[in-house]
């Protein structure tokens, strides 16, 4: 199988995995390579998401290091077989890849639990607010790539799956452009936090005690919980995180600011309000 051009977050976070359980068995990449008639650099292309693995050989390779958890072991499975070409595949090369790992992973996606300090996340912006967002870049983008940034954030809009947003009130006051804009902006909230699968709660200014004002978060939920990832953003691009360890830091850190956050319908009510000032 030829190797690929350029491996994807999910090929990666595929990888990673295999190498996870390789050194939780004690096994070095040359012994795990031998018991699949292969050699340390076809195990490593395979550990990094650059070399592909049919269904047989994975689940013999994770018999070796002695696996059992079979709801893991499938998903891993379907990560390695699922070949449909999503969406985002339209914009391979035109766009900086974090902008299709973000697709794609919003696609696979079982929930989405969001914190939002200082701007509305992207899934909740009006194309005017993203345009906004884009147009500070610097060095500035060309018009065809501001246009392409903002068409693939509204397509990115159209997942389904339960989403949590916690949004402070910073966000919801930080005009990126004007005030018709900013209305508009919070329009969009109140319209998408009456969809069933949306929540929307607020942290007010005059909120005690609040010190997780830092803790700006997506954390995006696998078809296991050993699969889950969070994002964080960075100055090139999107960080994603998928340690056991910070998996567990960052849904605490998720619950503690949901706890401490108004109820979705008095949430409501504070947009509606911030709206009618404006």
């Amino acid at each position: 199988m030829p190797l690929r051009r350029e491996a994807t977050a999910r090929q990666m976070r595929l990888g990673i995995e295999l190498r996870r359980l390789r050194e939780a068995a004690g096994l070095t990449a040359i012994e795990a390579a031998a018991l699949l008639g292969a050699n340390r650099a076809q195990m490593s292309h395979l550990e990094t998401g650059l070399a592909g693995v049919s269904e047989e050989r994975l689940r013999r390779l994770v018999s070796h290091y002695a696996c059992m958890d079979t709801e893991f072991i499938d998903a891993l499975v379907a990560m390695a077989t699922e070949r449909t070409r999503g969406w985002w595949e339209e914009y391979r090369w035109k766009l900086p890849t974090p902008f299709l790992d973000l697709a794609e992973l919003d696609h696979h996606g079982s929930f989405r639990h969001e914190v939002a300090i200082l701007y509305v996340p992207g899934l909740m912006q009006t194309e005017d607010y993203a345009r906004a967002v884009f147009s500070a870049r610097l060095p500035e983008l060309t018009s065809s790539e501001l246009e392409l940034r903002v068409l693939h954030r509204m397509r990115r809009q159209q997942i389904t799956i339960p989403y949590k947003l916690v949004i402070h009130e910073s966000a919801l006051r930080m005009r990126v452009r004007d005030r018709s804009a900013s209305r508009a902006q919070l329009a969009r909230l109140l319209e998408r936090s009456e969809a069933d699968h949306v929540t929307v709660r607020v942290i007010p200014f005059d909120l005690d005690d609040f010190a997780t004002a830092s803790s700006t978060m997506t954390y995006v939920g696998g078809p296991v919980s050993k699969l889950d990832t969070v994002v964080r953003d960075a100055p090139h691009g999107s960080v994603f995180i998928d340690s056991e360890a910070q998996l567990n830091v960052y849904r605490a850190r998720f619950r503690r600011v949901e706890d401490v956050s108004l109820e979705p319908e008095r949430s409501r009510d504070f947009i509606h309000n911030l709206a009618k000032d404006l």
